[in-house]
């Protein structure tokens, strides 16, 4: 650490900010709740994008805009020595076009579809916006704050990809934190890679009785799920495989044009993600040339169309970021511990920037289903905020004046 964490805690300005986290407390939940009735659903986060980016404006951050993949991003400057970092949350929830999220609230406890995930980081952003400047905090570091679209599901993180590799700010971001779930003690500093496709088998298709001996897209499938049932893979690094979804077929008794399943491919390094990828790709070449082998007439064509790529990489601990928001949260009586995870820092780990997810305080429950729910009484919530508003400080640095 270049500083003490005892220092920053006991700074004026640090100890002002964290009185206004206290102070506006009420309005912070009264955000969470105003965001999360704004619908943002895959590929749909507009709306919700236009509400925060007006937001960023009315806090007086800097270079406010949506940029060209619909991240919304704003600038608060340091004292101009050319380093950046990144605070994001991202816009988009898991649930599609016309869930009701109405928050219905009992008590401290707030209930909707993506209340937690990743409203509360979202409001936790204006939170630490309104908090730094309440207290007059100069950092060492530009801080740029971004509401990133993509980072569920078929997102495929697109959002952060298109900041650091297409957008303005890439080759420029030297550190990055993502505010993304409740628990801060758990660390994520391993992002777990991730392949997913949807392979298809077709055939001639036919009568099932009339056009019996024909090549059956159903059993290369059959084999090609057989084959990846039989699959030894190592337990560290932890990598994993998923027959999803699947589908095929118009009538019982007809041999199905085709066949076809979406597939998860998971790892905690990208040399054990490329070996299972290799495995499966084998498996499904010799399903289709298999069938076709054992048939009496026709041929089975093989598609492997890919829907998602998220990068496996990791943030070292002796890292400046992993090395503040330890200190930070042991300040504010978290024991804080590594662990795996698939989030929006995937990105910044497999392009070398140090990166990694921090939850934002409070508790809760049932994310990514309609009964989510995130309880923010208030001492509970403050201590995750200003653990996590400290490890963002100490990482851009603070500012010591004289």
């Amino acid at each position: 650490m270049t500083q003490d964490m005892t220092e920053i805690t006991a700074a004026p300005a640090f100890q002002a900010a964290t009185a206004e986290l206290r102070s506006t407390h009420d309005a912070f939940v009264d955000e969470i709740v105003e965001l999360t009735q704004i619908p943002a659903p895959p590929f749909a986060e507009e709306v919700r994008a236009k509400a925060y980016e007006a937001k960023f404006r009315a806090l007086g951050l800097e270079e406010v805009g949506n940029d060209a993949i619909g991240n919304v991003t704003g600038l608060r400057r340091g004292r101009g020595n050319g380093r950046t970092i990144v605070v994001a949350a991202h816009l988009d929830t898991v649930f599609p076009a016309g869930t009701d999220v109405t928050v219905r609230r009992e008590g401290t406890v707030l209930r909707a579809p993506g209340v937690g995930d990743d409203t509360r980081g979202l409001a936790a952003l204006l939170a630490f916006v309104r908090a730094l400047g309440a207290g007059g905090v100069e950092t060492e570091a530009d801080i740029l704050f971004v509401g990133d679209v993509g980072e569920e599901g078929k997102g495929d993180l697109r959002g952060v990809r298109h900041l650091l590799t297409e957008g303005p700010w890439a080759g420029k971001v030297e550190a990055f934190f993502t505010i993304d779930g409740l628990e801060p003690s758990e660390i994520v500093t391993t992002a777990v890679g991730s392949l997913r496709y949807r392979i298809g088998f077709a055939g001639p298709g036919g009568h099932s009785f009339a056009a019996f001996g024909t090549a059956n897209p159903a059993y290369a499938l059959g084999q090609l799920l057989t084959g990846m049932a039989a699959l030894d893979v190592p337990k560290t690094p932890r990598t994993t495989y998923s027959a999803s979804v699947m589908g095929g077929g118009t009538s019982i008794n007809a041999i199905p044009e085709e066949a076809w399943v979406e597939i998860d491919l998971r790892s905690e390094e990208a040399g054990a993600l490329q070996a299972l990828d290799a495995q499966v790709r084998a498996l499904a070449e010799a399903a289709a040339r298999d069938e076709t082998a054992r048939a009496e007439t026709g041929e089975i064509a093989l598609t492997m169309q890919r829907s998602g790529a998220r990068p496996a990489g990791t943030t070292p601990d002796d890292a400046r970021i992993v090395q503040a928001t330890r200190a930070a949260l042991t300040a504010f009586g978290f024991t804080p511990s590594a662990r795996a995870a698939s989030t929006d820092a995937n990105i910044p780990m497999s392009l070398g920037i140090p990166a990694l997810c921090l939850g934002s305080g409070g508790t809760g429950g049932r994310a990514h289903s309609l009964d989510e729910w995130i309880d923010v009484e208030e001492e509970t919530s403050l201590r995750g905020l200003n653990a996590a508003l400290a490890a963002i400080v100490a990482t851009a640095g603070l500012w010591a004046r004289d």
